[in-house]
C-alpha cells in the first residue's frame, strides 16, 4: 500500500483534494445510472464471491465457487464497463479519483504502522 501511495495518481488526488463537486451540477439520469452501475459492480465482485464461497464450503460443492465465482467476476466487469459507458469518462474519472483519495487518506492516517 505504501508503494501505491507514492504513485503520481494517488499523490495528485490527495493534493488536489479530489471531491465530488462536479456532481452538484445536477447530472442526468444516464450519468446517475452509470455511476450506480460502477458502484454496484464493486459489490457484485468480491463480497458476492465470498458468500458463494461460503455456500460452496457449507454444501461441499466446490464447483459452485469455481464456476459461479468466475461468472460473477466476469459479470461485475461487464457492469463496470456499462457504468463507464453510461457515465462517460469524465464522471468516472472524478468518481475514481475521489474514491482513491478517501481510501488512501484513511489508510495513511489510520494505519497503525504510519506516524500520525
Amino acid at each position: 500500500m505504501e508503494r501505491i501511495s507514492r504513485t503520481a495518481y494517488v499523490r495528485s488526488a490527495i493534493a488536489d483534494k479530489a471531491d465530488l463537486s462536479a456532481f452538484k451540477a445536477g447530472p442526468s439520469l444516464r450519468i446517475k445510472l452509470g455511476v450506480t452501475a460502477i458502484l454496484v459492480s464493486y459489490v457484485i465482485a468480491w463480497p458476492a464471491i465470498a458468500v458463494l464461497g461460503y455456500f460452496a464450503i457449507a454444501t461441499d460443492k466446490v464447483w459452485l465457487v469455481a464456476v459461479g465465482g468466475t461468472l460473477l467476476y466476469g459479470f461485475s466487469h461487464l457492469v463496470f464497463l456499462l457504468g463507464m459507458y453510461l457515465a462517460g469518462f469524465n464522471y468516472t474519472k472524478i468518481l475514481l479519483r475521489w474514491v482513491t483519495r478517501v481510501v488512501m487518506e484513511k489508510w495513511i492516517h489510520g494505519h497503525p504502522d504510519e506516524p500520525q
